[in-house]
């Protein structure tokens, strides 16, 4: 994981092997790096490494202890959350692939710039034999355009940057030697937004939504706790 400071921009690298895989340590890493921009007053990027922005949730930790998967599924969600609430604005950098919870944690960003080329965003969870979580239910029914919703969760249908601008997981998509250009151009005009308007703003839209995450992080959390009794 990498901080850089430029002006009132704040860049969270995302460094943790080949596919930035979501384990407990990198989640805590990325919780970390947003403490220190919330004290620069930052306006935060979160980008990627070429080829993958994240493939989602760190498997092995599933396979190994089940109760440290239900930690990182709550600090994932939690981390979703967060962003959602973030009292500057937060600029997602795909990069690449964005897969499961690598497609929650970009969804949560405010802006979603991605790069364009053979890449595929989604939910594959049902795909892989995993039922979806309420928490992965609720997020991409209030971020996603809705004629996408149904196909996206219920049947693990991935997509290509250009399909994911349809859907509504980007923005805005662009080659990959003009990513970054258009990556910092945007996180400037975020950084000359009001940031009081902004949060506020920004916390009256999504108030209902965020009540709705609480209460599906809860459920979920007691549900797969539940299951290991």
């Amino acid at each position: 994981m990498d901080y850089q400071l430029d002006g009132k921009v704040a860049t969270i690298s995302m460094r943790n092997g080949k596919v930035n895989a979501m384990s407990p340590d990198h989640i805590a890493a990325i919780d970390a790096a947003l403490d220190r921009a919330e004290q620069d007053q930052a306006v935060v990027m979160i980008v990627g490494q070429p080829g993958i922005f994240s493939a989602g949730f760190d498997l092995k930790v599933f396979q190994a202890d089940a109760a440290a998967g239900v930690e990182m599924v709550k600090a994932g969600s939690t981390l979703c959350r967060r962003l959602l609430a973030f009292p500057t604005p937060v600029l997602g950098v795909c990069t690449g692939h964005a897969i499961a919870q690598g497609c929650f944690l970009l969804m949560a960003c405010d802006v979603r710039i991605g790069v364009d080329g053979p890449f595929q965003l989604g939910l594959n969870e049902v795909q892989i034999g995993m039922t979806m979580h309420h928490f992965g239910v609720e997020l991409p029914r209030a971020r996603l355009n809705p004629s996408y919703f149904q196909s996206a969760i219920a049947t693990a249908r991935m997509f290509s940057p250009a399909e994911a601008l349809s859907a509504g997981i980007l923005d805005k998509i662009v080659a990959a030697d003009q990513l970054m250009e258009a990556a910092q151009s945007e996180a400037q005009r975020l950084a000359g937004l009001n940031m009081a308007a902004h949060l506020a703003t920004k916390l009256k839209m999504r108030a209902g939504l965020l009540d709705i995450l609480d209460e599906a992080i809860e459920k979920d959390y007691q549900e797969q706790r539940s299951l290991l009794a």
